[in-house]
């Protein structure tokens, strides 16, 4: 391969579009798997320049379907582009892609959600998690039904510095519902404010950088779609395990139009709970009366900091399930409702 800075220019020959690529291997968005095909290339050439400079990079795309942006992808005179898609359906399509750019395009059919991508790129490309991002980027339009999941998954990997972040600070620009891209972004105090918004942001810089209309895909989705930006921050804002953070954070949310102590308080048995809750969140100086939304990456710091304490004197807090507990109480008063002699011994 040549070496860094000397690769010409590289453009697709002329193909067939993305439309009658569709037509010709008579492909269909599948209603179930969230599919929508994005048939404009301006669109496609937008989101790929939103993604920086990717003049001889590594590029990872994830669900490239029937190739839209797998096309302005390889425009932008990447070194080598890896897809990997999970439907068979759209592989003959890639490989015509393939064909078209010799040594550009690798495809793997397989699942992203299993998908090693560590092992995908060249060691050199590795840098230090300090330094700048590497020169390796993920790229996708997802199904909205693998979306949130994903990156939830890619969040632990930032957070473990493995995965695709085994080589630094990996880049990513991906699709979502416009509602949930809102989500991720939004700020303290917003309708929008999320248990998304802080798992990404403790993490993460993230930026919503582009709104496509829901017309702009073959089929229509009923919503608009967000593109949004992930860049890995070089220190995480809250210092402890990724498990422990999400479980503060999703208990805080379960009860989002109350007051932020209301769903604190499953973090711990019901024997204990009113004690244990107010010592967190006095320990931890937050407000119980704030609601889940106006609470900042800062005071989930302050919590998980406080609560990961509060496991390490009692660690049996952090198997602690509440709705376990509910389940055997549940179970118990129907036993004691079956036998009345029981329930007076």
């Amino acid at each position: 391969m040549a070496a860094s800075g000397t690769l010409s220019t590289f453009r697709l020959p002329p193909l067939p579009t993305i439309r009658e690529i569709i037509k010709l291997f008579r492909l269909q968005a599948v209603k179930q798997l969230s599919q929508n095909f994005l048939l404009d290339l301006r669109l496609t050439d937008k989101i790929v320049r939103k993604a920086g400079n990717l003049t001889n990079a590594y590029v990872y795309e994830v669900g490239p379907g029937p190739g839209g942006i797998t096309r302005s992808i390889l425009n932008a005179n990447v070194a080598e582009l890896l897809v990997v898609e999970k439907d068979s359906r759209f592989i003959p399509g890639l490989k015509m892609l393939s064909d078209a750019a010799p040594g550009k395009l690798r495809i793997v059919h397989g699942d992203v959600l299993t998908y090693k991508v560590e092992r995908a790129f060249p060691e050199s490309l590795k840098r230090r998690w300090e330094d700048d991002p590497p020169n390796v980027h993920i790229i996708g339009n997802l199904p909205f039904n693998v979306s949130t999941p994903l990156i939830i998954k890619w969040l632990e990997n930032v957070s473990c510095r493995d995965g695709p972040f085994v080589y630094g600070r990996t880049q990513m620009t991906l699709t979502f519902q416009k509602e949930v891209a809102e989500r991720l972004t939004a700020s303290t105090g917003s309708k929008q404010r999320s248990r998304l918004s802080v798992m990404a942001q403790y993490l993460c810089h993230v930026q919503h950088i582009l709104t496509i209309p829901g017309r702009a895909f073959v089929p229509k989705p009923e919503v608009d779609v967000g593109v949004v930006c992930f860049t890995p921050l070089t220190q995480p804002q809250i210092q402890q395990p990724f498990k422990l953070v999400e479980r503060v954070v999703q208990n805080a949310f379960q009860f989002r139009r109350k007051y932020c102590y209301r769903g604190l308080g499953m973090l711990f048995p019901e024997a204990q709970r009113v004690e244990s809750t107010e010592k967190l969140l006095e320990l931890a100086d937050v407000d119980p009366t704030l609601r889940p939304g106006q609470l900042s990456v800062a005071h989930f710091k302050s919590l998980c900091d406080v609560y990961r304490k509060m496991c390490d004197e009692d660690p049996r807090l952090f198997t602690y399930n509440f709705r376990e507990e509910l389940k055997q109480n549940k179970s118990n008063n129907q036993e004691k409702e079956k036998d009345p002699e029981r329930s007076r011994r």
